[in-house]
């Protein structure tokens, strides 16, 4: 059986026998020998073409092995992608799996932390099952899902140590029993030391040091990024030189910081001993930099470090190789002998082999019953078609064969034949859309987590009014909402620049602090990618948070950790992992450049995989906001910046009542023209149908309440074959989110069809708006616009019935 785990145990001196500490440091040798050994094999595979890329932890062995004596069930890892030997050490991955993975294997079980989706080194462990229920987090060895993004996991790092916090601090979390025992978890994070010079990493520092919160990050310092050394990568030259300043004393809050070679093995378990304890006990940040680490066969499979490191660099590398240098302490120490020590060494190796082989084998043998039941159904073809022959030969010749070879010859034959009905290509076709469905499992399911609580699966609950109730500012809807809400589910937890004292700038959240308590509603800093990675982390954890971003402009601050990690979390893990974190925001129509933000398109292609909600009004956003809070996907809701002073009716169930996202609605009916428009701007085009009315032009306004999703059931189209005319009105830059709303309506829906007219689009200038009210006039869509540009669609449909209002 080659997918054992292989751990690593903690040493505790005053308990063990020299024999029971000889077989522990044995081990862990062995364990990052097999681990180097993964490397070198694993580099060997992607240069014979057997995989696509490779990127290994070779000559960060040792001190990932030490790392892992402190990490316990219940902690937390979001890390590096050169983390593969403490992936092995805490039996979070095999060696097999982690074959498994680099040959980007879908087959259920193989790459248990991304289903063949992510490269190799990319861990994640089980969160959730299938039907999105959560498992006991506490009995687990937690590993947040691996990115790519250098630095990028910093942000979410930050979070799963404030979970500790409140965990720990908030005593009516203590029901959470799957989540957390007290507080008592440590959030692991590593980090070259080259990716320190990411903004990223010094805010997430900075974050945790005012939090303080139990986040132990590791910096594996090997002098080099890639190519470029560390004097052009960091001041000093060394990054805990550089972050002294944040050193604790006696009168501070701060870092414990601690430096330590990564090739001396008994220093390295006694330093994150030492640190992990206080980070766990006290709650306070440990920062470890582990240096002379050597880096020996280059950055990835791309290229060779003998390029651009000098003769002496190679040679020192070679001399201070983590696990070269473990070897000699061993013997030196007398802890093993020389056959001892190459006894492990040759196991290793066979067992790595082998392990690799077998995750090839199992790699191919996944593909090859659907190799063989295409030559077969090919063949059966043959008898009506003789020239098909050569590709079913090619293909049965195959060795090695792809999925993607099969399907090519699939989809090659099924054209070839077009003009050759029979049964035998009836079987083929159905084989063909049979392996279409089983493929859209493998490769691109679970955009969304799609459980029991997704979105769409919370029951609808109509706003409810009575006879006393009030006409109210929008933002006392959206306050009484949240106070509804933060009284029912204590999970709840929200923050963001200004929020707490003074209940945001639109005052939604006035007076919830002095109610809830600063655990639950809580100012932060000016740093929007660890306030996305604050709520990625709690959300990772069992919390239920809202972060806010003050403005819409400031989300492109953090749209990097939102696009990059949040959005596609559910994808990149096959479903076992979900953060839903709701991101609150307000933006549209309001004056100058900074503050007036509709980067809609932007948001739309690069945030699939979240929910982009844009209410018309606070009502509306209060119903979705109740929505989400009982589900478990994460969304934007941009909240509209001029509507939280206008009046709106406050609904008797202001907690309970849902809006269903993707549900759009008919805010008014019409024959002759269909306009689709969301947030701010859809008041704009009510107050112009009221003119256009009287200038006998009846318009349908359909408001589609989410962009992601789009109307799913197809409102737009069924106004379509009504009237045949659309135009979409919003605040995005030309070809922006309109040409969005167009693929959907025409292609998706099919509303093309329906048209007796060009579809117009009409939105904001290319440029954002200058500052003051005509700044505004003249940039984005006015009462004006949208008149004159339906009336011309009706002149160019009925010259004689609406004559031009310009002379042309």
């Amino acid at each position: 059986m080659q997918n054992e785990k292989l751990v690593t145990n903690a040493i505790d001196a005053s308990e063990l026998s020299f024999n029971d500490f000889k077989s522990i440091v044995l081990n862990d040798y062995k364990i990052a020998f097999e681990s180097r050994q993964a490397s070198v094999l694993g580099r060997r595979e992607v240069l014979t073409g057997k995989a696509k890329f490779g990127i290994f932890g070779d000559g960060k062995e040792v001190p990932q092995v030490a790392m892992a004596k402190a990490f316990k069930a219940g902690d937390w890892r979001s890390g590096y992608y050169r983390d593969q030997t403490f992936a092995f050490a805490t039996g979070i991955s095999t060696i097999k799996e982690f074959f498994a993975q680099l040959y980007a294997n879908p087959t259920e079980g193989a790459d248990p932390f991304s289903g063949g989706r992510q490269m190799n080194c990319h861990f994640a462990t089980k969160s959730v099952n299938e039907d999105g229920s959560w498992n006991d987090l506490t009995q687990i060895k937690n590993c947040s899902s691996d990115i790519s993004p250098t630095g990028g996991q910093m942000a979410r790092l930050v979070g799963l140590a404030y979970a500790s916090k409140l965990y720990r601090q908030n005593k009516e979390l203590a029901y959470l029993k799957h989540f957390s025992v007290e507080g008592n978890e440590v959030a692991f994070g590593t980090i070259g030391n080259a990716s320190t010079s990411e903004g990223v990493f010094f805010e997430a520092i900075n974050a945790a040091g005012v939090l303080q919160v139990p986040m132990a990050i590791s910096i594996w310092d090997d002098a080099y990024g890639i190519s470029v050394p560390a004097k052009y990568q960091t001041t000093k030259e060394d990054i805990s030189e550089v972050l002294k300043g944040f050193q604790r004393d006696t009168n501070n809050a701060g870092y414990e910081i601690y430096k330590v070679k990564g090739w001396d093995y008994p220093a390295l378990c006694e330093v994150y001993e030492k640190a992990i304890n206080i980070c766990r006990e006290e709650h306070v940040p440990v920062l470890i930099h582990v240096t002379e680490l050597t880096q020996p066969q280059g950055h990835s499979t791309s290229g060779s470090h003998e390029r651009y490191k000098s003769k002496d660099r190679l040679t020192w590398e070679n001399e201070h190789d983590c696990i070269l240098k473990m070897r000699e302490w061993m013997l030196e120490s007398a802890i093993a002998t020389e056959e001892e020590i190459a006894e492990v060494e040759k196991k290793a190796k066979l067992f790595v082999r082998n392990a690799q082989k077998e995750a090839w084998n199992e790699f191919l043998d996944s593909i090859k019953p659907e190799q063989k039941q295409l030559v077969d159904l090919i063949g059966a073809m043959t008898a009506h078609q003789p020239e098909l022959a050569k590709i079913a030969a090619n293909l049965a010749a195959t060795a090695d064969v792809q999925r993607k070879d099969v399907i090519v010859a699939a989809r090659k034959v099924i054209r070839l034949s077009a003009n050759h009905p029979s049964a035998e290509r009836n079987n083929l076709v159905e084989w063909y859309k049979n392996q279409q469905q089983l493929n859209g499992e493998r490769y691109n399911s679970k955009l969304h987590t799609n459980g029991n609580e997704s979105p769409a699966s919370i029951p609808i609950v109509p706003a409810a009014y009575n006879n006393l109730s009030k006409m109210v500012d929008g933002r006392e809807i959206l306050n009484a909402c949240f106070n509804e809400n933060f009284t029912r589910d204590q999970r709840l937890v929200a923050f963001g620049e200004d929020l707490g004292n003074i209940g945001d700038v639109n005052q939604g959240f006035a007076g919830l602090q002095a109610k809830f308590g600063e655990l639950r509603i809580t100012d932060t800093g000016i740093r929007e990618m660890t306030i996305m990675g604050q709520g990625i982390g709690l959300a990772l954890r069992g919390l239920k948070p809202i972060a806010e971003i003050q403005y819409l402009d400031y989300l492109i601050f953090a749209l990097n950790v939102l696009s990059d990690d949040l959005a596609s979390l559910a994808y990149r893990t096959k479903g076992i992992q979900k953060a839903p974190v709701i991101v609150r925001t307000r933006g549209h129509r309001l004056e100058g450049i900074w503050h007036s933000g509709s980067p809609i398109s932007m948001l739309l292609g690069s945030l699939r995989g979240l929910h982009l909600c844009v209410p018309r009004n606070m009502t509306q956003a209060a119903g979705m906001y109740n929505t989400l809070f009982r589900a478990d996907e994460p969304a934007v809701v941009i909240e509209c910046l001029n509507g939280y002073r206008l009046k709106e009716k406050l609904p008797t169930n202001v907690g309970e009542f849902t809006v269903q996202l993707g549900l759009a609605e008919v805010l008014e009916e019409g024959t002759d023209i269909t306009v689709v428009s969301y947030g701010s701007t859809l008041r704009v085009v009510q107050e112009a149908a009221e003119e256009l009315a009287m200038m006998g032009i009846s318009v349908e306004i359909i408001d589609p309440q989410t962009l992601l999703p789009f109307d799913t059931t197809m409102v737009c189209a069924t106004s379509l074959a009504k009237t045949n005319k659309l135009l979409v009105v919003d605040e995005d830059v030309p070809g922006g989110a309109s040409a969005y709303i167009l693929q959907q309506v025409l292609e998706a829906q099919k509303g093309y069809f329906y048209l007796d007219a060009q579809p117009k689009t009409l939105s904001a200038k290319a440029h954002r708006p200058p500052f003051g009210s005509d700044g505004d006039y003249f940039s984005k869509p006015s009462v004006d616009d949208v008149i004159e540009t339906i009336y011309q669609m009706m002149h160019d449909a009925n010259p004689s019935k609406y004559p031009a209002i310009y002379l042309t």
